[in-house]
């Protein structure tokens, strides 16, 4: 995930204006309590701070593969 489609996601998920005062304000423990804003500016990978934030907004995880994307392949084993 690029940064460009963690944007994307979180505008997607939570509407552009909600998602980024979410992403700028919400501090998360998970991401050593900053936000997500904060983590991505530090040169966290943006799949982790994506994740992190659906678990911290209560995001339903079949919503985590990140909104406008591909969902992952699944084992049809």
């Amino acid at each position: 995930m690029r940064r460009s489609e963690f944007w994307f996601a979180v505008g997607r998920e939570f509407g552009d204006t909600y998602g980024g005062i979410l992403a700028k304000d919400m501090v998360i423990a998970e991401l050593g309590d900053t936000t997500a804003a904060e983590a991505l500016a530090r040169g966290m990978s943006p799949r982790t701070v994506w994740l992190a934030l659906c678990r911290a907004a209560e995001v339903p995880p079949e919503r985590w593969h990140g909104a406008g994307l591909p969902e992952p392949k699944r084992d049809v084993t």
